[in-house]
């Protein structure tokens, strides 16, 4: 593959095989760092809290022809580093950055070598430079980003040394996420005007089955245009994603009398506040509108809960879910573990075998004591349709703190609770107002490991002593 070979990409190179660079910036003056495009500048300003401001050069321009202001060329002579992305994405500039004095340290991002650098579909020959969708990526490039730093301001390490963990364990959350979100979801649903999402779908297995153009730079291809217009005409896909910022001439043309789902993506920010949560911002946004334009049935579920998760059900409690919490955050497997887990499934329109079981649970805890802490009781909903995250909010109030309310769409509770092999039954009374239904369901305590592993079933009726007795015995083996 051929590389784009110039000063920047060298000086990469020397970063990466361990030689150290000079520092620049000895006393009080803050480091004087230049960043190209938002989202990499969110991930520096991240890394510099604290320490010091980067300047962005791109904001809200198209990349591909931009070029540097008289200004700003003045500025880069003067900076101590430069972060760009390549000449794929940012050609304007590479003749600029050639010309700069031998001091300031350019850092050509698509040349880390680390990285997992996909080629263009389009040309093979050039680098695809949308890496930072792949937020793994970002987790690789971080530790030799805030090394550099570091090298160039020795007095401020310790605080780059600080936004380095935080930022790793911000991203690894958010790494997580899309792991479970996306995973296995149904492939052949959508197209893309502009082919920026080809990092995102190489690592969380989302499928976007073609696209118009690889670029805004010039006209899009005819037949290409044919092509993604007659899938959609044919109803071979049934979502069209295209780029905020970039010009999409025909997309009338594509969609005219189609009734495809659209959605805009935001890669680059445009119109977004730089800053160091841009970048959480950025990807937020896609995934939502991604799920969104490819959710056939509508539904919104937090997180992607509404995706297809691949999963093997074996014995009791295996499988992967992915589900939200009453205070709106992520709950699958991983995220579960540390503790003993005492799972119940139920649902808050419940006239009284729920509060009856909750109120055993946490009789058996108080017995506990000190011990009780060992122990993380969940409460999740058989009937997600009226147990929205504010509903079970307020639900499990009721019972302190401890407890965490669980809900999600209805097919991932459907999957956790056949992973559970916990049944439930929507039940209408005859002439009775069909939102006024109960839910006939299993009523059992189930209780698991730290790691996630099933140990035992408490069948519903048993008296608190006696739960307390079997929770303890388990933390004593």
């Amino acid at each position: 593959m051929k590389r784009h070979r110039s000063r920047p990409s060298v000086l990469l190179a020397l970063l990466l095989i361990g030689l150290s660079v000079i520092p620049v910036s000895h006393g009080a003056d803050a480091l004087r760092v230049m960043v190209s495009i938002k989202p990499m500048h969110s991930i520096i300003a991240a890394l510099m809290a604290g320490a010091g401001t980067p300047e962005l050069l791109i904001d809200d321009q198209i990349p591909y022809r931009f070029t540097p202001n008289e200004e700003q060329q003045t500025a880069m002579a003067r900076a101590d580093i430069i972060f760009w992305v390549g000449a794929e994405l940012e050609s304007g500039l590479a003749a600029r950055l050639n010309g700069l004095p031998p001091a300031v340290k350019v850092i050509e991002l698509l040349s880390h070598q680390g990285m997992k650098v996909l080629p263009s579909r389009s040309d093979p020959d050039r680098r695809d430079p949308y890496f930072w969708l792949d937020n793994r990526n970002l987790l690789i490039i971080i530790d030799d980003i805030a090394r550099l730093l570091q090298g160039a301001d020795p007095l401020r390490s310790h605080l780059y040394a600080r936004n380095r963990r935080n930022l790793l364990a911000r991203l690894s959350r958010i790494d997580r996420e899309y792991e479970y979100g996306y995973r296995g979801m149904k492939a052949g649903l959508g197209v893309q005007y502009f082919d920026t999402l080809h990092y995102f779908e190489q690592a969380y297995a989302l499928k976007i089955i073609d696209h118009v153009s690889a670029t805004p730079e010039g006209e899009p291809d005819t037949l290409a245009l044919l092509k993604v217009r007659e899938r959609i005409v044919n109803g071979e896909v049934g979502c069209l994603l295209y780029e905020k910022g970039f010009p999409v001439k025909h997309r009338t043309l594509l969609t005219a009398d189609a009734g495809i789902r659209q959605g805009e993506l935001n890669s680059l920010g445009f119109a977004m506040p730089a800053g160091p949560d841009l970048y959480f911002e950025i990807m937020a946004h896609n995934t939502e509108t991604i799920r969104d334009c490819l959710d056939a049935d509508g539904r919104k579920p937090v997180a992607a809960t509404n995706l297809a998760v691949a999963h093997d059900v074996g014995g009791i409690g295996d499988g992967q879910f992915l589900l939200t919490d009453h205070l709106g955050r992520l709950v699958t497997k991983e995220s579960m573990k540390g503790k003993y887990q005492i799972l119940y499934f139920g649902y808050t329109f419940c006239p009284d075998i729920c509060p009856t079981s909750l109120q055993v649970m946490f009789q058996a805890l108080d017995i506990l004591g000190e011990k009780a802490e060992r122990f993380q009781p969940y409460f999740i909903t058989i009937d997600p349709e009226r147990d929205s995250v504010a509903v079970m909010s307020n639900y499990v109030r009721y019972y302190g703190e401890r407890l965490i309310g669980v809900t999600g769409s209805p097919v991932m509770i459907e999957r956790m609770a056949h992973n559970f092999k916990a049944r439930y039954e929507k039940v209408v009374e005859e002439g009775a107002d069909p939102s006024m239904y109960l839910m006939d369901h299993t009523a059992s305590l189930y209780i698991l490991d730290p790691n996630g592993r099933f140990l035992t079933k408490l069948a519903h009726g048993i008296e608190p002593e006696d739960v307390a007795k079997e929770l303890l015995a388990l933390i004593k083996e």
